[in-house]
């Protein structure tokens, strides 16, 4: 889950106001923010005293060309102005006419420091050095590493002990993509995959395990994502690389539009590996446009929430250390968040986060590119009917018996859609039964999708043993099959939904809200009646059944123990029980086991009147319960 805070005013109007000539940077400290406004001066900002500490500024005609940035390591503070003037200076110095200067040789786009790294300076042509190298030759020739190329974008990160500096190019429409490591001159280049309709609009990025995520925000409301191996250079590889120009392809990550509105976003920033914040204008069909502040979950592809912006933004938007960082009107205003998993379990407190499955180890449906398994449903079954007239079905049939092998997936879906239900269900088990290959996850999600299918087009069909079976025995996970979860919500197979929740992933929060919705809106007489798992609550929950009666005892410590209404902790409302004893639990062991999915990985707390989970309706989730009615 994420939300946004409590948020104030750091700087009031400035002489110009708010615009895009300011900057904002780390300062020296967690609570101190460095902000370069309009090219004449840099001010140090406490931010929980909402005040300045200290300001500097260049002489009249002198133009700061880049924002302020602190050197961690000497706490001095560095900055260029008139392109090519370097400029350093601690907290006491004044007068920064009479600071350390030095002239460089060409001119500079951008300083980045990092906090164990130093500062990289990054010019215009392309080059880059270290700060501690420039100083020891100023003059020093610097490489032109681009040819007719703008800089359209730079950020610089620590992998292990070394740096990495990524910028982003653009020339003719074509955009570029650089990634250097200045202390062991390693520089590659790529091209960024081209796309007709829209153009890139801003870039961010973060490094992972030796891969670099370049996101890129594009005029057509969407966040695309983009993988880079950081390489291990050799004199091979440098050779290649001036052959052959590698395009970098790229997948979309999400769609800025949520009912019916659309956000044409200005500014994109990362906040964790599954959240990232993006400023911009709501538009809506009939209605005004509004700006907004809103956080989106990139996991689960949904809006977290939003903050209307009323008095407009200058289009900016920093963030470090949990906080917002932009221009509202004429005022620079820091807005506070926070972002947690965004799951049921975690806004329960039940999650442990170390125990959080890796989604990365399942495939993506929307990521296949596999002809035979993304476009079966499509252009082969197009190919399928206009041979019809050729091929009567009962040849077709015959073919696929004495050549099962040679069939594709998709083929053989498309051959046997019109296949009897028994007939469909014995050959996607022989399918299944194959040895096992990259792309057998894959095939066992168009298997499924292929089930569904049919279940939508023929609503008395649900072969309810052969999902169940398929997702017990199978990795699985809701993007390989996301019309599954829906057919069982709508034919209530809450064994099915059970199954799910326990196994899948990435399943989508409002997924998750409808199976809440679901379990607890189904009657515990009826669940009596239904197939549902209850090894989950079996170490919690000792059950006996004797004439449709539920008896249960409590095992403490390895004793059993007789308690009653009296010795529970916690007190039952009298309106959340159901039927007509007082002493009755609203949550019994059936319900409990479907319940159980959803409290993460942690152990459940339980009602000690009868050792079924009660948490549902008494620990912190009495909000989600009235949501989902």
């Amino acid at each position: 889950m994420a939300a946004l805070c409590e948020s104030f005013t750091l700087r009031g109007p400035g002489p110009g106001g708010g615009g895009p000539g300011l900057c904002l940077e780390p300062g020296p400290g967690r609570d101190l923010v460095l902000l370069t406004e309009r090219g004449r001066a840099a001010t140090l900002f406490k931010i929980s005293d909402q005040k300045p500490l200290g300001c500097w500024s260049v002489k009249h005609g002198q133009i700061l060309t880049c924002p302020v940035v602190c050197n961690f390591e000497t706490h001095e503070y560095v900055a260029v102005h008139d392109d090519k003037v370097l400029r350093i200076w601690k907290n006491e110095d004044i007068n920064l006419d009479k600071a350390f200067k030095a002239t460089l040789s060409a001119d500079v786009y951008r300083i980045h420091s990092l906090p164990h790294g130093g500062p990289l300076v990054l010019f215009r042509g392309g080059g880059v050095r270290t700060l501690d190298v420039l100083l020891e030759a100023p003059q020093q020739e610097i490489e032109n590493v681009i040819s007719g190329e703008v800089i359209r974008w730079s950020g610089a990160f620590m992998e292990g002990q070394q740096p990495v500096l990524i910028f982003t190019t653009e020339k003719d429409g074509d955009f570029f993509v650089y990634v250097q490591k200045p202390k062991l001159s390693s520089l590659h280049k790529y091209k960024l995959e081209q796309q007709e309709s829209a153009k890139p609009v801003c870039f961010t990025a973060h490094i992972t395990n030796q891969i670099v995520t370049l996101l890129c925000l594009y005029s057509n409301d969407s966040v695309y994502q983009v993988l880079i191996p950081l390489q291990q250079d050799t004199e091979e590889e440098e050779e290649e690389e001036e052959e052959e120009e590698e395009i970098l392809s790229k997948s979309l990550l999400l769609n800025l539009s949520v009912s019916g509105a659309v956000l044409k976003g200005t500014s994109l920033v990362v906040l964790d590996k599954d959240h990232v914040a993006v400023l911009g204008s709501l538009t809506a069909p009939k209605k005004q446009p509004r700006e907004c502040l809103t956080i989106w979950n990139t996991k689960f592809q949904t809006l977290q929430t939003s903050k209307e912006l009323p008095l407009g933004t200058s289009g900016q938007l920093w963030c470090y250390e949990e906080k917002f960082f932009l221009i509202h009107g004429k005022v620079l205003t820091v807005i506070m968040y926070k972002c947690e998993t965004s799951s049921l379990a975690a806004a329960v407190g039940k999650l442990k986060y170390s125990q959080t499955p890796d989604v990365s180890l399942f495939m993506n449906w929307n990521t296949l590119e596999d002809e035979e398994l993304v476009a079966s449903f499509q252009s082969q079954e197009s190919v399928a009917l206009k041979a019809e007239s050729r091929i009567n079905l009962r040849s077709r049939s015959t073919v696929a018996e004495e050549q099962p092998e040679t069939l594709s997936v998709g083929q053989l879906l498309v051959n046997y859609k019109d296949a009897s239900n028994y007939v469909l269900e014995t050959k996607l088990r022989k399918l299944m039964k194959k040895a096992p290959t990259p792309d057998l996850q894959a095939t066992i999600g168009c298997v499924v999708t292929a089930l569904t299918d049919r279940c939508k087009k023929n609503p008395k069909y649900y072969p309810q043993n052969f999902l169940q079976e398929i997702v017990e025995t199978r990795n699985l996970s809701y993007s390989l099959c996301p019309d599954l979860m829906a057919v069982a919500l709508e034919k209530k197979d809450m064994h099915l939904l059970q199954l799910c929740l326990e196994r899948f992933p990435d399943v989508p929060e409002e997924i998750t809200y409808a199976c809440l919705k679901a379990f607890l809106s189904v009657s515990e007489t009826h669940l009596q009646n239904m197939d549902v798992n209850l090894d989950s609550v079996i170490c919690y929950i000792d059950v006996e059944f004797d004439n449709k009666e539920v008896k249960t005892e409590i095992v403490e410590n390895g004793f059993r123990a007789e308690m009653n209404q009296d010795m529970c902790g916690t007190k039952i409302p009298r309106e959340s029980q159901s039927g007509s004893d007082d002493d009755s639990c609203p949550v019994g062991p059936q319900k409990a086991a479907l319940l159980y999915p959803l409290c993460g990985e942690g152990k459940p707390e339980h009602c000690m009147c009868c050792g079924c989970l009660y948490l549902v309706l008494s620990k912190g989730t009495s909000s989600l319960y009235a949501k989902s009615f």
